[in-house]
């Protein structure tokens, strides 16, 4: 039987022995959901597996990534292909999840290749909140 010791002293610690945190590469970054998002939307409305995936990359690209309309809530996706291949899905089940989140009414199309992403998600949140887009139509 092998020593505990020399098999675990195979694997890379979580710590390196002066206390600091072994990043392994690239350190770890945080993105930054409304609670809104946990506590309602994913309640309220029955997403699918891939239309959660498409939604919170979208929330990325305006809550986390450098963003001038992070008060309004637009985000720009550079493409399709782009999306798809990021989030490792089939280019048509992005679209379809797209058009679907549309029809939530949890994003709305501004132009061809930009989508506005409502900042309290909903017309009642946007209410509830205090959240006006006079500004984009």
């Amino acid at each position: 039987m092998e020593d505990v010791r020399s098999v675990l002293s195979q694997f890379k610690g979580k710590f390196t022995k002066d206390g600091a945190q072994n990043s392994g590469g690239r350190p770890p970054t945080l993105s930054s959901i409304p609670d809104l998002f946990f506590d309602e939307i994913l309640l309220k409305f029955k997403l699918s597996r891939i239309e959660i995936l498409v939604l919170m990359y979208l929330y990325r690209q305006i809550w986390t990534k450098t963003n001038l309309n992070k008060k309004f809530g637009i985000g720009p996706i550079n493409s399709f292909k782009e999306m798809s291949q990021y989030l490792l899905l089939d280019q048509r089940d992005v679209i379809d999840s797209i058009h679907s989140l549309e029809k939530h009414g949890l994003i709305q199309t501004v132009r061809v290749g930009q989508y506005f992403v409502r900042k309290f998600f909903t017309e009642d949140f946007d209410l509830k909140y205090g959240q006006s887009y006079d500004e984009f139509f």
